[in-house]
């Protein structure tokens, strides 16, 4: 009891409350945690889990603010969406054993950016999730779990040799990762999975891997509860998903579901938490798998799941349907199109798509899905490829016309990417970054005026490789004196250019003659620097600082300017989200 209120008391855990705001976890486990360790310190399962949690995360703040790195705390209403769950039922139909002998697990050794001091990474971390093989020497799992890796292994059943794989390819938005391993000895008698088709309704569904609470294989049974378009947390997006009731614990991401034919008709890879459900899990079905394996295959690489790039408004008031002309029950009205995106030279503001491909989508912007089932219809657009060209009904000014429109991958102003690392540039001790979800996530979005993170929450780009510069801190010198308590604060122009993106701002500071370097930031704020001190100053304050470099590796290649027309004129910030996950109104989506 003692223990239990140790734990209860300690400041450096927290636990979420039903007043509290949802929070995003990474599903892998820590690789050196153990159950019977917990469970002596008279911690129950919620608190394994968040002492789990507190292991995989390297840094977190104080309760309220936002979780860093693998542990991602991200609003989404009343909901959570975890990559993990808590529950283990010991039944199973499948019937062939090779079917759990296909079931790897996967040690993944991972160190991610500090975004913050970006000329730095954060502590290393170990996690432990679950693969499976997939034929062609190949195996799948989740993105998540293999995030930012420096060395992943994985080991077999019933085998004590760990051999090291070697990440392919990662799918952020549809949270899928191909794997290889060179090591002929670990494909002797290996018997590749067969992927099956979609699931029905309360169809029988197993989830096989290695989750928390032990080291060996876990099996759990549920049955197939839903079937429709959702967030996959991981990548901001929405794609087809499985609801399932059969648990999905920590360490079970990337592990196969099974239907009882013991074909494999999805990947597990998150978990819906809120005080008021209980047993929903989702699976990657495995269309979306084959998605990512054929765009793998056909170029090479992965690039992506296309977006329409539009705003799109329910119709489902009979006087609104009336007003634009559009059929009863048909249709979706057109509120706003990205720049960025091949349809902002086709769609206008006010038109209403009333098919997609000569299928009919409805006024709640749902289409047919299999017999007697509606689904979103940016299902169709995930089954696009980037590139595609779909053929659009739309109903413009009371007049029906068909336009054709190429799909691309949507074009974040604020970029939920995860993979690459952060650029920054240092001028006489301004450190200079770019805004993106993944520092706000750990700067916290209490860091930023209201103004800056408006601008990051409702706009768009503008143009393709348009980025928002901050000055993220000044490290303190006689160069910058009166400037030490500037931060995340965003630059619009340097000596009276505007700034397009910080390749754009190392770009003018490169090439400026002139004898001062002026910045300017929002509300006309000016920082002024004397370019001959800044040039003598600067290796002082690395050397001070103990920073390798005064720009990140990226920046010193050429500069390449963005060859637009009027693109630097005051962006457009909207009155909705630039994500689904953030939009409250259920008569709004992107597509």
């Amino acid at each position: 009891m003692a223990a239990t209120a140790a734990l209860f008391s300690s400041p450096s855990l927290s636990f979420p409350s039903s007043s509290r705001k949802p929070t995003f976890y990474c599903s892998a486990k820590p690789r050196h945690f153990r159950k019977q360790a917990a469970l002596q310190n008279g911690a129950d399962k919620f608190q394994i889990e968040r002492m789990c949690q507190k292991k995989v995360t390297a840094r977190r703040k104080e309760e309220g603010s936002l979780v860093k790195s693998a542990a991602v705390q991200k609003k989404d209403k009343e909901k959570d969406f975890l990559y993990d769950y808590d529950q283990q039922v010991d039944t199973i139909d499948i019937k062939d054993a090779s079917s759990l002998n296909a079931v790897v697990k996967v040690y993944c050794t991972s160190t991610a950016p500090d975004y913050s001091l970006p000329w730095q990474r954060q502590r290393q971390r170990s996690s432990t999730s679950s693969a499976f093989m997939i034929g062609d020497k190949k195996l799948l799992t989740n993105a998540h779990c293999v995030e930012r890796s420096t060395q992943v292994k994985v080991k077999k059943r019933g085998d004590d040799t760990k051999y090291v794989a070697k990440v392919l390819a990662r799918g952020i938005e549809c949270d899928i990762a191909l794997l290889s391993v060179e090591n002929e000895k670990f494909w002797e008698g290996a018997q590749p999975l067969t992927l099956g088709h979609m699931p029905c309704l309360q169809d029988s569904v197993t989830v096989v891997g290695y989750p928390l609470g032990g080291d060996t294989i876990s099996v759990t049974k549920g049955i197939v509860s839903r079937i429709e378009v959702n967030s996959y947390t991981h990548g901001a997006s929405d794609l087809l998903s499985i609801q399932i009731d059969a648990a999905i614990n920590p360490g079970n991401s990337g592990g196969p579901a099974f239907n009882e034919q013991g074909e494999c008709i999805g990947v597990a890879f998150q978990v819906y938490r809120s005080d008021d459900v209980e047993n929903i899990g989702y699976v990657i079905p495995t269309s979306v798998v084959s998605h990512f394996l054929h765009d793998y295959e056909k170029n090479g690489n992965y690039t992506g799941f296309p977006s329409l790039g539009v705003l799109l408004q329910k119709l489902e008031n009979p006087a609104l349907c009336e007003c634009l002309k559009a059929p009863d029950h048909e249709g979706v009205l057109v509120r706003r199109v990205e720049p960025t995106s091949p349809a902002y030279s086709v769609l206008k503001k006010g038109d209403v798509i009333v098919s997609f491909d000569g299928v009919t989508i409805g006024n709640e912007g749902t289409v047919p899905f299999r017999s007697t089932e509606r689904i979103a219809f940016r299902y169709l657009i995930s089954l696009k490829y980037i590139g595609d060209v779909a053929e659009l009904g739309i109903i413009r000014s009371g007049n029906h016309m068909r336009v054709r429109t190429a799909l691309s991958a949507r074009e974040y102003l604020v970029p939920h990417h995860r993979e690459v690392d952060p650029s920054y540039l240092i001028v006489a001790g301004l450190v200079f970054t770019t805004l993106t979800e993944a520092f706000l996530e750990e700067e916290g979005e209490e860091s930023l005026g209201m103004k800056l993170l408006a601008k990051a929450r409702y706009s768009s780009a503008r143009f393709k490789g348009e980025q928002i510069v901050i000055l993220s801190q000044v490290l303190a010198h006689d160069v910058n004196v009166g400037y030490d308590d500037m931060e995340n604060q965003q630059v619009v122009k340097f000596n009276g250019t505007a700034i397009k993106n910080i390749y754009h701002l190392a770009h003018l500071v490169d090439s400026c003659k002139d004898k001062y370097f002026i910045f300017e930031f929002e509300e006309n704020f000016l920082a002024v620097l004397d370019r001959e001190e800044s040039a003598s100053a600067s290796p002082h304050i690395l050397k001070d600082h103990g920073i390798p470099s005064g720009r990140s590796s990226d920046l010193w290649e050429p500069y390449v300017d963005i060859n637009e027309d009027n693109i630097l004129s005051d962006p457009d910030v909207g009155d909705t989200p630039v994500n689904n996950a953030d939009i409250e109104s259920e008569g709004l989506v992107w597509a």
